[in-house]
C-alpha cells in the first residue's frame, strides 16, 4: 500500500521521540509489532519523529510513546504541548490506535506533578492525572484488562513514583489483580479512551503478551483498510511460557508483601 505521506505499509507507525523516551527497552515492544506482522506476511513501517518535529495524525495507523527519565520527560512534555499534543489527539478521536507507556502515559494524561512540586503540561488524551509520590511502586504486576469485551490476564513490570488518578468517567485498562498499578490503592491501572492505551506496565510489556499485540494491531490494521481485520492465529509457544513465569512472579510478589504486612 503507498499513499500521499509517502510512507508504504500495512501498518505506519509513529514511534514518538525514540532517543528520549526508550528506557524500558521500549524498541522491543515495537519489534514485536514488527515480527508479528512479518509473520502473518505484512509489513510495518516506523517512522520516528523527535522534539520539534510535526505530526500528520492521518500518516499513521499507529502511535507508540515510551517512558524515560524525568530530564528527558519534561523536555518531551513541552514539546508535546500546543499543536503536537493537539494532532495525537485528532489522530486516536480518527480511529488511530496508541500504546504509551509509563512516562509515556502520565505525559498522555492532564499532565505530572515531580516530588519538588515542579509541573509537566500533558495533552489531556486520558482524563488522568499523576503526582509523584515519596516512595517508588516497583514489581512484577498482573491485571484483567478489558478491551472491547474481552478478558485477559495481561502481565508486566512497574517502576514509577507517580501515583496516578483517573477521572470519574475515565475507563481503567484493567483491574490489578498482583502489583500496585495506577496508585497502589485504586485497583486500577491503566487508562483506555477509544483505541488508545495508557499503561505502566513494561518491561517490555508485549512479548509476553501476544493478546494485547495482536488486539493493538488489528485496531491499526483496521484503521489502514476501513474493515475488521481478521489476524491469522499464531503459534505463541513460546511467548506464552514466559507470560506464566510472570504470572508466578506476580503473584509471589503479592505473597510476600501480604506476608510481610502479616509479620
Amino acid at each position: 500500500m503507498s499513499g500521499a505521506d509517502g510512507m508504504s505499509a500495512d501498518v505506519r507507525l509513529c514511534h514518538l521521540y525514540p532517543d528520549e523516551m526508550n528506557i524500558y527497552a521500549d524498541r522491543g515492544n515495537i519489534a514485536v509489532f514488527q515480527r508479528r506482522l512479518e509473520w502473518r506476511g505484512l509489513r510495518l513501517e516506523v517512522r520516528g519523529v523527535g522534539p520539534g518535529e510535526t505530526i500528520d495524525p492521518s500518516a499513521y495507523d499507529l502511535i507508540y510513546l515510551g517512558g524515560g527519565q524525568d530530564r528527558d520527560q519534561a523536555v518531551v512534555a513541552h514539546d508535546l504541548a500546543g499543536s503536537k499534543g493537539d494532532a495525537i489527539i485528532s489522530a486516536v478521536e480518527d480511529g488511530v490506535a496508541l500504546l504509551a507507556v509509563c512516562g509515556g502515559y502520565q505525559l498522555t494524561g492532564h499532565g505530572y506533578t515531580g516530588v519538588d512540586g515542579s509541573r509537566m503540561p500533558g495533552i489531556r488524551l486520558f482524563d488522568a492525572d499523576t503526582i509523584a509520590g515519596n516512595t517508588r511502586l516497583i514489581g512484577d504486576v498482573l491485571i484483567n484488562a478489558t478491551l472491547n469485551g474481552q478478558t485477559r490476564e495481561v502481565a508486566g513490570f512497574e517502576n514509577h513514583a507517580g501515583r496516578t488518578e483517573l477521572g470519574a468517567g475515565a475507563t481503567p485498562l484493567g483491574a490489578v489483580l498482583a502489583g500496585h498499578g495506577n496508585s497502589g490503592v485504586s485497583g486500577g491501572e491503566g487508562c483506555t479512551r477509544l483505541r488508545a492505551i495508557g499503561t505502566y506496565l513494561h518491561g517490555p510489556l508485549l512479548p509476553r503478551n501476544p493478546w494485547l499485540a495482536d488486539h493493538i494491531l488489528g485496531w491499526a490494521l483496521e484503521h489502514r483498510t476501513g474493515s475488521a481485520a481478521e489476524l491469522v492465529p499464531l503459534d505463541d509457544t513460546m511467548e506464552m511460557a514466559a507470560h506464566a513465569v510472570a504470572v508466578g512472579r506476580a503473584h509471589g510478589d503479592r505473597r510476600e508483601r501480604l506476608m510481610g504486612r502479616r509479620g
